[in-house]
């Protein structure tokens, strides 16, 4: 048991922590865990590898993963936007490459291999694009003078094009989505609003006229006609769940969705583990969403207050994106369940980003010692 009073780093931190926050994480990456068993053997077996492979690889990834928010979470305010400046620059770098080196996938470069290792860079961008435009917001905050809100509009504008060059719509519009909600916390003016809106219309149009399989994909959802297979097993899997779910390893559309350990994962949690699993998970990303909103709006400072803000807001949207897709209320896009898809890149950076939530939430470990020190007898406390 770990006292109160003790004041080692170790103490401190958990003393310090959100652990409602901590244990939402812990129950999404177990969750992640668990789901792998029940979507990614059948995927192996079918394009030729051992049954474990997804799942054994999903377990690799965990580990350094769960290591690596909790070390982000030790960090105050300063290391975060240090390891943010870092990971935005890097990469940035490293979606150039890939837009000429890179792995084509589906007509997309968003993949570089380093170290025999497939990373999409655009993942660990997204976290480190958060928390600077935070900061340029904050200190414009600070200081009317600096032009922090033109630096952080300049700097959507040059990730939006690396984005859309790759191409990636959705991230792309997730991203959009996230900063606007960021400016909006930031006193954004109305007219800003109105700019805003029009610019990620435009973005949508010009993707539907520039993009043959944007388009493709938009009018499969509005007319149903087209190849739909995956879309129609997600919901069949849903509704063969039914209620309490087909039961573990009794799935059997899961066998033929080719995106089943992926973007679908939700889609098998239903067929084998029911409905109410499914609502469970729902209110899982939306504990880590209300309570991360409302952490951020009693926060004093500027910087923690928008970063928070926004990097929940991420975690929000992306899940919304994954479950609406699963659930036929968007156009399919490939992107991945937070902590529970899998995928080393998308667990990684996810890690990394809610373990800084975890560090820009911690309380203030002063007022933990003060308080730790009131219970102790005066003559027991130790000196000024």
């Amino acid at each position: 048991m770990v006292s109160r009073i003790d004041r080692r780093p170790v103490a401190n931190w958990w003393w310090t922590i959100d652990r409602w926050f901590f244990a939402a994480f812990l129950l999404l990456m177990g969750l992640g865990i668990v789901l792998s068993f029940a979507a990614s053997p059948a995927v192996a077996e079918r394009i030729g590898l051992d049954s474990y492979h997804f799942v054994t690889r999903q377990m690799v990834f965990m580990i350094p993963a769960l290591v690596i928010m909790i070390a982000v979470s030790f960090f105050d305010a300063r290391h975060v936007r240090r390891l943010a400046l870092l990971m935005l620059a890097g990469s940035i770098f490293l979606m150039v490459v890939a837009l000429y080196f890179g792995v084509e996938i589906k007509g997309s470069r968003r993949w570089v291999h380093l170290a025999g290792i497939s990373v999409q860079p655009s993942e660990y961008m997204k976290p480190a694009f958060v928390v600077i435009c935070a900061w340029l917001f904050a200190e414009h905050s600070r200081r009317p003078d600096i032009p922090g809100n033109l630096f952080a509009i300049i700097l959507l504008g040059l990730v939006l094009a690396l984005l859309i060059a790759q191409p990636d719509l959705g991230q792309t519009l997730l991203v959009l989505a996230t900063w606007g909600v960021m400016f909006f916390m930031a006193g954004m003016p109305w007219l800003w609003i109105a700019v805003l809106g029009g610019t990620a219309i435009g973005i949508g149009l010009v993707a539907y006229t520039s993009f043959p399989h944007v388009a493709e994909r938009i009018d499969r959802f509005l007319t149903g006609e087209g190849d739909t297979f995956q879309v129609d097993m997600g919901r069949e899997a849903l509704i063969r769940g039914g209620w309490l779910g087909q039961g573990p390893g009794e799935g059997t559309v899961k066998r033929i969705l080719p995106d089943s350990h992926t973007d679908f994962v939700f889609a098998v949690a239903g067929e084998e583990f029911g409905i109410v699993v499914c609502l469970l998970i729902a209110g899982l990303f939306a504990f880590v969403v209300l309570r991360g909103l409302s952490k951020s709006l009693n926060e004093r400072d500027d910087f923690s207050r928008y970063a928070v803000g926004g990097l929940v807001t991420l975690f929000g949207l992306q899940s919304i994106i994954n479950m609406g897709v699963n659930l036929q209320l968007l156009p399919a896009k490939g992107m991945t369940l937070p902590f529970v898809s899998y995928g080393g890149s998308s667990l990684v950076a996810m890690a990394i980003s809610m373990g800084m939530v975890l560090a820009l939430t911690r309380k203030d470990p002063q007022k933990r010692m003060r308080i730790g020190q009131s219970r102790v007898p005066r003559f027991m406390q130790p000196a000024e």
